[in-house]
């Protein structure tokens, strides 16, 4: 998992000219801006590559810490990636989609742009290059998404043989998409239905997940990494936790598959596509750390508890300032 030939990267020093640069494609997402928080505050030069580099105003790095850097960039083209690594000393891709809209596909993004990152990295000749895949990812997943995703893990891989691959579970943390969903449903409804309420999941803290990213980019770690928190928990046992801690005592209604489907498929039409039939498959399937491949572990990571770490931000959760956003 380790490749000894390459060394630690420099951090920018306050009174040396040494530094490294370090490219962020999806810098302004949930993971990525947790990413570069930890990477400026202890000297990283970074640069924040997306659609929109405006968002990344709110990253501005404190005096005395590694500069951050808004560029455009869409993983798609190749001009633009190219000029967002461009004299960088390693990057990483956190762009992904969990849904598919209009021309904005799984093939396009998840293959064909994880692709097009790792080649423009390789010719740029990068000492490291980092791909945040999905636990799950496989040739026979029942999914679409998890297709897609070990599809981009493989051209990823022959496109950058060095490269790290970090499959994290479900990330949790403030701002997520996850369980502030479930909380804001909790206060809303009596009652919540559960989808697959058997299935296990292992929720992962996005700072952990962006400690792993954080330490295959500037050490010397490559291969594959499945990072799963440390409790196997069933979706029934999520939506009950997460109701409790926003105090709330909803029913928990299990949905049969077959009528879970036709909700899929009706609710994917929707505006914000809630719920679609490709979500229903990868909830058919455990989203646990299951092979032998490296692990927050081999890291030295210790990840931090669901129980712990979620109930500072789902009890400030609002319905009303979520409606307001």
């Amino acid at each position: 998992m380790r490749g000894a030939s390459t060394p630690p990267l420099k951090k920018r020093g306050i009174f040396s000219m040494d530094r490294s640069i370090i490219t962020v494609f999806g810098g302004n997402g949930f993971i990525g801006r947790a990413l570069v928080r930890q990477l400026a505050d202890v000297g990283y030069d970074v640069r924040v590559a997306s659609r929109a580099p405006e968002k990344a105003a709110a990253l501005a790095a404190k005096p005395g810490q590694g500069s951050i850097m808004p560029v455009y960039a869409s993983v798609t083209d190749k001009e633009s990636v190219r000029a967002a690594l461009r004299g960088a000393d390693a990057a990483i891709n956190l762009v992904s989609i969990l849904t598919e809209k209009g021309h904005t596909t799984f093939e396009r993004m998840n293959v064909e742009a994880a692709e097009n990152v790792a080649r423009r990295a390789s010719e740029a000749k990068l000492s490291r290059f980092v791909h945040v895949s999905a636990i799950g990812a496989a040739p026979d997943a029942p999914s679409r998404y998890g297709r897609s995703k070990a599809e981009g893990e493989r051209r990823v891989m022959a496109a950058f043989p060095g490269a790290a691959l970090l499959r994290p579970s479900v990330v949790f943390g403030p701002g997520d998409s996850f369980l502030t969903l479930f909380a804001l449903m909790a206060k809303c409804l009596p009652a919540l239905p559960v989808y697959y309420p058997q299935t296990k999941l292992q929720p992962v803290f996005v700072e952990d997940v962006a400690r792993a990213a954080f330490l295959c980019l500037t050490g010397e770690h490559t291969g594959v990494f499945e990072l799963g928190g440390p409790h196997q928990v069933t979706m029934e046992e999520i939506m009950r936790f997460v109701a409790q801690t926003v105090g709330r005592t909803p029913r928990l209604l299990s949905v049969p598959n077959g009528l879970a489907e036709i909700q899929a498929m009706l609710l994917e039409r929707l505006p914000g596509k809630l719920l679609t039939r490709d979500q229903l498959a990868m909830l058919s399937q455990d989203n646990i750390v299951t092979s032998a491949t490296g692990s927050f572990e081999t890291l030295g990571v210790v990840p931090r508890s669901l129980y712990d770490r979620a109930p500072e931000y789902l009890r400030k959760i609002s319905v009303l300032r979520t409606i307001l956003k």
